[in-house]
């Protein structure tokens, strides 16, 4: 038998919260790429992608895997593949942004192509993450909740990468990491509802380490990734400051003598 809250069903509500933060986050830094240019632009991508794919994303995804449990029987994870369901969602988030994300306006193909890549990011990173699971026994799927798992991730992505654009304010940003929480989250767990396991007691331990192991630096470096974007949004000049400041400016032109 296998349990998907071992822990408690509060890690539901963590792996939410942890996913709607790195979102939201993610999701400012791609509003402020839209108006840059150049290598800050990319910078703001990067923040932004690391933000979503490696702490609304993958961060969840481990936060999530914490409740799973072959009850009796180890559960071991492989580090390499760990680490590379990690770069993949990154690089997949990334790609996402760069092909709508810093659009000021942009044609709905862009939208849906963009929403479809960072969505199946998710799916990707998730069933790279669940390639890295070992155990005694043999893990197979449910096709109908793994294709359900891949439409709601690309439906909730692509909702909340158009809000990247039409989003003005600090809530519909809010709003938008909220949706794109809701994809990490909705297809995490309905993707381990397809899972369907087949124990072998008598099979050898599997090979790699126990999630905990590795859990407490993973942390680290995801406050990490977090806090480097949280002082960017916070360092960069407001809107308002800025035209507020170029209107002095011009003011004090107007107002100097001439001669």
């Amino acid at each position: 038998m296998v349990h998907h809250f071992e822990m408690g069903i509060w890690l539901l509500f963590l792996a939410y919260a942890v996913s709607v933060a790195g979102s939201a986050i993610g999701l400012a830094c791609a509003y402020h790429a839209r108006t840059a240019t150049g290598g800050t632009r990319m910078g703001w991508l990067a923040l932004a992608a690391v933000s979503i794919g490696g702490v609304g994303i993958w961060l969840m995804h481990f936060i999530g895997m914490l409740g799973f449990a072959t009850p009796g029987q180890p559960v071991r994870y492989d580090i390499a593949r760990t680490v590379l369901s990690a770069v993949l969602a990154i690089a997949a988030v990334f790609c996402g942004l760069l092909l709508f994300g810093v659009q000021k306006r942009s044609a709905l193909w862009r939208l849906l192509v963009a929403g479809t890549i960072t969505g199946l990011a998710v799916n990707l990173m998730h069933y790279t993450g669940m390639w890295a699971l070992n155990i005694k026994g043999t893990i197979t799927y449910n096709p109908f909740l793994v294709v359900l798992s891949v439409i709601i991730a690309v439906g909730a992505a692509t909702a909340a990468l158009w809000f990247t654009v039409s989003a003005e304010g600090l809530a519909q940003r809010l709003m938008a990491g909220l949706v794109m929480g809701l994809a990490s989250t909705g297809m995490h767990y309905v993707g381990m509802a397809a899972v369907n396991v087949d124990l072998d007691p008598d099979a050898a331990d599997p090979p790699g380490v126990e999630v905990f192991s590795f859990l407490f630096p993973v942390f680290i470096l995801s406050a990490f990734a977090l806090a480097v974007p949280i002082v960017a949004l916070l360092t960069i000049p407001r809107r308002e400051d800025a035209e507020r400041a170029q209107v002095g400016d011009h003011r004090v032109l107007d107002a100097a003598p001439v001669g």
